[in-house]
């Protein structure tokens, strides 16, 4: 995977597992005072890192980073572990991806990849306006969908539910919200008029803390 840190001369530190596609310039307007790493691209799980200088670490994941957090198993304490936009078992029929869903991911192409952020991603005309769907290409995209599926054969035995809580939008078209409220029940946390991407409601890491409470 790839890795992108952020820092802010801080003792605490935000641990950011991305989605699939991502990197780093999707979050680039979500501030805060803490270090950040963002980890994306996962066609593999290999990064470095040191994390043994902070009194205090947050992970936050969203959409496939969920199901890598949950086989994320570190030799020091994570304070909250918050999912966004997914489920840990991320190509589960029922409870992750749908049939549907994926043949459509494994199409999208430069044509269609304008339709996939409208379609699913974004609420809004507004919204698709000022969308910033990151740098990387299509074929980059491809190869992690492809990794993604052979990782979560490989690890499957090792998924563990281990979120405090989950933020879901109500009207998320790739992960079913329904059955998103159902699995994380007192933990799901809706956010409103809100498709896949949720950080258009979200303005800063503080803020989904905030959230969660």
């Amino acid at each position: 995977m790839r890795q992108y840190f952020i820092n802010n001369f801080s003792k605490n530190l935000i641990l950011f597992f991305a989605g699939w596609g991502c990197d780093e310039y999707e979050f680039e307007h979500l501030k805060t005072e803490k270090d950040v790493l963002i980890l994306y691209d996962y066609k593999d799980l290999n990064f470095d890192f040191d994390f043994s200088k902070y009194r205090n670490i947050d992970m936050i994941t969203f959409s496939a980073g969920v199901f890598i957090g949950s086989i994320f198993n570190p030799d020091f304490k994570i304070n909250r572990k918050i999912a966004i936009s997914g489920n840990p078992y991320l190509f589960d029929e029922k409870l992750g991806l749908s049939k549907e869903v994926l043949t459509f991911l494994r199409g999208v192409d430069e044509n269609n990849c304008d339709d996939f952020a409208k379609n699913y991603l974004v609420m809004t005309d507004d919204e698709y306006k000022n969308f910033n769907g990151g740098k990387r290409s299509v074929q980059s995209c491809r190869e992690e969908l492809t990794a993604l599926q052979n990782i979560y054969k490989k690890e499957f035995n090792n998924i563990k539910d281990c979120y405090d809580v989950a933020l879901i939008g109500d009207s998320d078209p790739l992960f079913n919200p329904i059955i998103q409220k159902d699995y994380y029940k007192e933990r799901c946390k809706i956010i409103k008029n809100a498709r896949h991407n949720i950080f258009f409601r979200i303005k800063s890491y503080e803020d989904i803390f905030n959230r969660v409470g």
